[in-house]
């Protein structure tokens, strides 16, 4: 059994670190698109207000 340990930390580590990498990946990009689309909101909510 603690010859299977190791492995079985790795596999449990892999998955975390895939996790958390398309966790960033979709914050990250989410981030990146996201402004310009609330600049748009913020600036057609100006136009409308004034």
């Amino acid at each position: 059994m603690p010859q299977a340990m190791p492995m079985n930390w790795l596999i449990l580590f892999f998955l975390f670190t895939l996790i958390f990498m398309l966790i960033n990946m979709k914050l990250y990009f989410n981030n990146k698109m996201m402004p310009q689309m609330k600049l748009i909101k913020f600036k057609k909510f100006n136009n409308w207000k004034w």
